[in-house]
């Protein structure tokens, strides 16, 4: 009898995760609050019920995705009172490392394994398959959650202890909103000094400059055509999201006495910016920010 993964949270990152665990022959049961998205999964070829309960039954692996800490432990304290002893919880969500470890302390007392599995790669790496899952959790738990995670992602990496996972999403987070506050900087500063930004393109991305923000996702028209910028900046990876893992590292900082005066100083850039209302658009969108002040 083919296993059974529950997934929980099939919105627009969760639901295309799932419809990947479908493609590679899993039997996948969903829930979502969202009528719309329980639609979507369903279309995808996801077993999609109306409760928790009913979504969980029979699973031996059950995957989240959800906005919050918060909304990992109200879930996860309902999962452990649904699902029997052994089961493998894997929580995907981008969330605090203390709440992580408060995750996976409920598992403990249920006597299930646990995962802290957060993700990079956006929307189209979700929907490809190609995204990369930083992991935090016992040994035990990472055998037998990385053929799961394979099924939706390309690079697998066992970062170590609980809440590991967490840790490495939100530094690696931090390093993406200071560069890609760098780069935009510096291609204004290129255009105010009539620099092409094809011209600087081809410096910065073979030289000391490089970074995946310049190379990959160049935060302006032109030089890398399927970056953001080619499509009025349609995420990707919003600009509130940017936003809310900055913010994470921060948290982070503060409770465990780092000092990272870059990190806050973006946190603060993408925060005045997300005023502005620009929140859903991408956040490689923080150029025109530096490009209005500069008007003002």
């Amino acid at each position: 009898m083919k296993s059974v993964t529950a997934f929980v949270g099939l919105g627009n990152m969760g639901g295309p995760m799932a419809a990947n665990l479908v493609k590679a022959g899993h039997a996948v049961r969903g829930f979502d609050l969202s009528e719309a998205s329980r639609d979507m999964a369903a279309k995808a070829g996801i077993q999609v019920f109306a409760t928790l309960d009913e979504a969980v039954s029979g699973a031996s692996v059950v995957i989240t995705m959800l906005p919050a800490g918060r909304h990992v432990l109200g879930v996860w304290s309902e999962l452990v009172a649904l699902v029997s002893p052994g089961t493998l919880l894997i929580d995907c969500s981008t969330i605090d490392v203390d709440s992580a470890r408060k995750a996976h302390a409920l598992a403990a007392d249920k006597g299930c394994l646990s995962l802290d599995a957060p993700v990079s790669g956006g929307i189209g790496g979700a929907a490809a398959a190609t995204l990369t899952f930083m992991v935090g959790g016992p040994d035990e738990s990472f055998a037998r959650g990385k053929p799961v995670l394979e099924a939706m992602g390309k690079r697998i990496v066992h970062c170590g202890a609980a809440g590991s996972g967490q840790a490495a999403k939100i530094c690696n987070n931090m390093i993406l909103g200071v560069t890609m506050a760098a780069v935009g900087e510096a291609f204004v500063l290129g255009e105010k000094l009539g620099l092409s930004h094809q011209a600087l393109f081809d410096v910065a991305s073979t030289s000391s400059g490089q970074c995946w923000s310049i190379n990959t996702y160049c935060p302006v028209p032109g030089p890398v055509p399927t970056s953001p910028a080619n499509n009025d900046y349609k995420p990707g990876f919003a600009t509130a999201l940017m936003l809310k893992d900055l913010r994470l590292a921060q948290e982070a900082a503060l409770a465990s006495g780092a000092t990272t005066p870059l990190g806050a100083q973006a946190a603060q850039l993408y925060g005045l910016f997300e005023k502005l209302g620009h929140g859903g658009e991408d956040f490689s969108a923080i150029v025109k920010f530096f490009r209005e002040q500069g008007a003002a």
